[in-house]
């Protein structure tokens, strides 16, 4: 797959509407408390400006109602942007009322306009034309550099792209970067290719997991979602999450494993509970042992030292989901010990977004991983083999 990307278009001089991913984590004082999207941003951002162009970013946070939202607003974004490019940020007051239409027109080469949240508009979810319409009126070039949000067909994403022609809209480098990845990973891996798959629920790695049994050598499942997995096999497992509407298509995922010759890893032991809290008693049994009243919330010590023996060789490693409830200590180790595993491998490691990419800046293996994706869901979507609407109106040239 080609992207058109942006260090191949001519930008210079040109007014620029970038959609960026500023999704990030903010406390109850809307402090942010990660600000890894917005300085993934930043390349992209800084080329615009070095080609004289006249800047407008978009994005969305959280999940308002529609209209605006002062928790929700972009406010704390635009003051972090002015940190770290050193520059005035202008913020708009909204999104296509008159007077921030008037900021985008008058808008002079090397300034940055920020507009409010995407989603105070309702037409944004909805992919809505006349919205698309208005944001693409604003600028001469769309550049689109949010990967974690290009899996939805919303109006800053998907809609405003039609408006432009190859040659005036592109790929970020971030996003440019996540695809290039993500093809690579699944299509051309370097063997041993382990991928590591956790989180709560199968139901939505579903698509994600028969797609990559095909292409792995070993597929290692933890968290919530194992013990649908376990259940399937016939293990009592207590109060444990369990989704037992997917136990056929757990059965029919392990058949095809077994087909193919792929080893599927499971755990052996887990952390159990009475209750789903941080100060529940817990303590560590056998996959056969679960009380009847208990439920599973980590993978126990010898799970961790089988997964870690199990990734041993491998050179590659996807990680996507973590091992167990690792917001609370108490069942946070397997998590960690799968972690410092992956960190300390030889391998390519490719930690999928979202939680994963949360954990391991937690255990302070950040550093360590070879690419940590910016979107949980967008690169779920490219590991089950789909195009992402936000990519499709980039393409240049479809895989055969």
């Amino acid at each position: 797959m080609k992207l058109q990307e942006i260090k191949n278009i001519d930008i210079a001089g040109k007014k620029v509407f970038i959609r960026c991913d500023f999704n990030v984590p903010m406390d109850e004082d809307n402090n942010i408390t990660d600000d890894r999207r917005i300085r993934s941003a930043l390349n992209t951002i800084r080329y615009c400006i070095d080609n004289d162009c006249a800047v407008i970013l978009a994005s969305h946070f959280g999940r308002p109602k529609g209209g605006f939202e002062e928790e929700f607003s972009l406010a704390p974004i635009a003051k972090r942007l002015h940190t770290l490019l050193k520059q005035e940020i202008k913020m708009a007051p909204g999104i296509i009322c008159d007077e921030t239409i008037n900021m985008a027109k008058e808008l002079q080469s090397g300034e940055i306009l920020l507009l409010e949240n995407m989603r105070f508009e309702l037409g944004e979810t909805k992919n809505d034309e006349t919205l698309s319409a208005k944001l693409a009126s604003m600028a001469e070039v769309y550049i689109n550099d949010a990967f974690g949000v290009s899996h939805r067909a919303h109006s800053s994403v998907e809609g405003i792209a039609k408006y432009f022609d190859m040659e005036h809209k592109a790929a970020g480098f971030l996003m440019a970067k996540e695809i290039k990845f993500f093809h690579h990973i699944v299509h051309n891996p370097k063997r041993p290719f382990i991928s590591i798959v956790g989180g709560s629920k199968v139901s939505g790695k579903l698509e994600a997991l028969h797609n990559l049994v095909p292409k792995v050598d070993k597929i290692i499942i933890g968290g919530g979602m194992a013990f649908t997995f376990l259940k399937a096999l016939g293990h009592e497992i207590g109060k444990s999450l369990v989704e037992e509407d997917l136990i056929p298509e757990a059965l029919k995922i392990m058949e095809q494993a077994k087909t193919l010759g792929v080893k599927l890893y499971l755990p052996v032991d887990v952390v159990a509970a009475e209750t789903f809290s941080a100060e529940a008693i817990a303590k560590i049994v056998t996959i056969q042992e679960i009380p009847k009243d208990w439920m599973g919330l980590d993978i126990g010590p010898a799970s961790a030292l089988l997964f870690s023996e199990a990734i041993a060789d491998a050179n590659t490693i996807l990680w996507n989901g973590p091992m167990g409830v690792y917001e609370m200590d108490k069942f946070a180790k397997g998590s960690t010990k799968i972690s410092h595993a992956v960190a300390s491998s030889f391998a390519t490691t490719v930690v999928g977004g979202g939680d994963t990419a949360d954990l391991v800046r937690v255990t302070g293996d950040e550093d360590e991983m070879t690419f940590i994706s910016t979107g949980g869901g967008a690169s779920l979507e490219l590991i089950e083999g789909k195009i992402l609407p936000g990519v499709k109106a980039l393409v240049l040239e479809e895989d055969n």
